[in-house]
């Protein structure tokens, strides 16, 4: 079992920045990789970004440049540092853990950016 709770969201002006924090506690050997997502209101969960555990990472296109995901293995924290925000950033931001034999998540955290 894997537990997440993520931290740092919060409402911002756009053109802000925003770091989010995904704390992974249980089994963390197990994690191959985390990742962000996001859900808007009346939209669908969408893929942020993804990290492995050897490092390689990758975003959606409508982040690519403003958002990085990176992870710290020491403290078993993952962090998702947002800049140049927009409106429609705006959303509850999950973070999730990958093992072999499937997906955890965490309660999610929200963001607003105001115009």
């Amino acid at each position: 079992q894997v537990q997440l709770v993520e931290s740092g969201g919060g409402l911002v002006q756009a053109g802000g920045s925003l770091r989010l924090s995904c704390a992974a506690s249980g089994s963390i050997s197990s994690i191959t990789a985390m990742a962000w997502y996001r859900q808007a209101p009346g939209k669908q969960r969408e893929f942020v970004a993804a990290i492995t555990s050897g490092g390689t990472s990758n975003y959606a296109d409508s982040v690519k440049g403003r958002f990085t995901i990176s992870r710290n293995s020491a403290k078993n924290t993952a962090y998702l540092q947002m800049n140049s925000l927009k409106p429609e950033d705006t959303a509850v931001y999950y973070c999730s853990a990958q093992t072999l034999s499937r997906a955890y998540w965490g309660q999610g955290t929200p963001v607003t950016v105001s115009s």
